[in-house]
């Protein structure tokens, strides 16, 4: 397992280098032409370097034009050129605490037959947080180890509840890894937003073709930059419960307001698919929570009901009080739920047959909405008959104070 993370940590720190190496290649000729200041007002150099990173670009003799970071190599670019950069190939290299990785910069002639060399890029990264991250893991692989072996050796009900523990930590810290690993990834899909966005700042260089696959690509990227926030938020949901509700900024809400807030949202796409969308609000109705989230738990409740209804459907909003709880139902005449799946819809990518022909979604928005619900103690059930429709009821508790 080690070994595995480790080359993997490995990988992405290589990958990370390469990306903004290439991702800086455009700006060689802005260095060589204008300087470091002109391309300061042009490149968001602030969402580049997150990770400790630096870049430093050279003239086609290897002599250093600019650089900006703050982790640089100690050496000159020579090494680099005696192992075959010059000879147009990727130089990847550790030095001390600093992992580099470094580019030969070709244009073509004006006859497009032969290449120029115009530079070298030095991309170069502090090591410090992937040694840190491995060591951390190493240690709770070795604690969490040792701990079994002790726990192995007692009976009765105090091994079961011993064992558990160190069971329950190494889970935790497991988790932890993943919403690390979820988080290093935003990096390289900046790099490529950004490189994107420098592309189609010279318009001219480019072609209605690559403009179109330039929108392409910046869609796809959007995409998975979604999923790795939804993915991040539901690493971080299932850490720790009580200390997730210590970092909401809970305060008293109008659940009448927040709602209808969301049905003036979604109304005009209720209204391009002829839908009759009513709600059903109860003034008064008052919960403790976060507002963000609740908004993010109903709006993918709203959006599923009204994405999966047929043209001239029914879609109903109700907001009402039992007893101590706020309760929201959220009712359709859509395509409905197969009985055996009832039990899986909020498992993560969890999509039903008859809504695997949407191209949006990725399964996660179930999910979400279940863990924001379990974070403000309450409960989410749903009831649906195939092709008749659904209906999915929250229950929140009251605010106390109001």
């Amino acid at each position: 397992m080690y070994i595995f993370f480790s080359r993997s940590l490995e990988q992405q720190l290589n990958d990370r280098l390469e990306i903004l190496a290439e991702a800086a290649i455009p700006s060689l000729r802005i260095i060589k032409s204008r300087g470091i200041q002109r391309l300061d007002d042009e490149l968001p150099w602030q969402e580049l370097f997150r990770h400790n990173q630096s870049l430093e670009w050279f003239n086609p003799k290897g002599k250093l034009l600019a650089k900006e970071g703050k982790f640089f190599a100690n050496s000159s670019l020579s090494q680099a050129l005696a192992d075959g950069l010059q000879e147009g190939f990727p130089i990847l290299q550790q030095q001390g605490q600093v992992r580099t990785f470094s580019i030969a910069v070709y244009t073509e002639d004006r006859d497009k037959t032969t290449l120029r060399l115009e530079g070298y890029i030095r991309a170069s990264e502090s090591t410090q947080d992937l040694l840190w991250k491995l060591e951390q893991l190493r240690s709770g692989l070795i604690v969490g180890g040792v701990t079994v072996l002790l726990l192995s050796s007692i009976s009765g009900i105090g091994l079961t509840w011993l064992t558990l523990q160190p069971m329950q930590r190494n889970l935790r810290r497991l988790k932890h890894f993943t919403g690390d690993v979820a988080h290093e990834l935003r990096n390289p899909l900046t790099a490529i937003g950004t490189t994107v966005d420098l592309l189609r700042n010279s318009p001219e260089e480019l072609s209605p073709a690559q403009v179109r696959k330039l929108a392409i690509i910046d869609r796809a990227n959007e995409q998975i930059i979604h999923l790795v926030e939804d993915l991040l938020f539901l690493s971080r949901a299932n850490i720790d419960s009580d200390r997730l509700d210590r970092d909401f900024n809970f305060a008293s809400i109008p659940l009448e307001e927040l709602l209808q807030d969301l049905v003036e949202r979604f109304e005009p796409q209720a209204q391009n698919k002829q839908i009759q969308f009513t709600p059903h609000l109860r003034t008064g109705i008052v919960v403790k929570g976060d507002s963000h989230k609740l908004s993010r738990l109903f709006s993918n409740l709203l959006d599923n009901a009204l994405k999966y209804t047929t043209e001239g459907g029914r879609v109903a909003l109700f907001l009402e009080r039992e007893q101590r709880f706020a309760v929201i139902r959220i009712e359709d005449t859509g395509i409905g739920i197969p009985p055996d799946s009832l039990p899986l819809i909020f498992q993560r990518f969890w999509r039903a047959d008859t809504a695997k022909s949407e191209k949006d979604g990725l399964g996660l928005g179930l999910a979400i909405a279940q863990a924001i619900v379990q974070q403000h103690k309450g409960e989410i059930k749903v009831s649906s008959r195939l092709g008749a429709g659904s209906s999915f009821r929250v229950l929140l508790p009251l605010d106390a104070q109001a």
